[in-house]
């Protein structure tokens, strides 16, 4: 089954589409969305966090708690339905938390394919550096991560991305 990132804007559509068995918001803590009605809100994972790589006052930078929480909240799904990870404009946040997760679920899969499979899927796709480098921490893939999406190279400055499939096995 599959992993399915989209842009805020589009989330109603991919609901509806779709329909995933779970959910994950990833939004600045002002914005965070409501869980969407008929949705199990305990299959809606929501975590506030700005899309920042650095630390700076004001914002609140993703952590390592963050992360634990996404890679635990997937561990729950059974991938018989999409998961839907979305933050604001689907490049981000949402591209490098599916990222962790098709890592965690493929141990010994290697990162540059993951990372290249997402490049395949979407051009617009630049995963969030601190998500990553805390994901490939906690992993322990000893940079690799990080170091594959470095290789996926820049998204053309994209401002919104489009929803797109990543595969949770590799």
């Amino acid at each position: 089954m599959v992993l399915v990132v989209t842009p805020l804007r589009l989330l109603p559509q991919v609901l509806a589409e779709r329909a995933p068995s779970h959910l994950i918001t990833l939004l600045s803590p002002a914005e965070l969305i409501e869980t969407p009605a008929g949705f199990d809100p305990k299959r809606h994972l929501r975590l506030g966090m700005h899309d920042i790589a650095v630390p700076e006052a004001g914002f609140v930078a993703p952590d390592a708690r963050m992360v634990e929480r996404v890679l635990a909240f997937a561990q729950d799904w059974d991938e018989q339905a999409p998961m839907v990870v979305h933050c604001w404009a689907g490049i981000s946040r949402s591209t490098a938390s599916a990222f962790a997760i098709a890592c965690e679920r493929n141990p010994h899969a290697d990162e540059l394919k993951i990372a290249l499979s997402m490049r395949r899927a979407s051009p617009s796709a630049f995963p969030n550096r601190r998500i990553v480098a805390l994901a490939d921490d906690i992993l322990d893939r000893r940079g690799r991560m990080l170091e594959a999406v470095e290789a996926m190279g820049g998204n053309g400055f994209a401002v919104e991305g489009v929803p797109f499939d990543l595969a949770a096995r590799h």
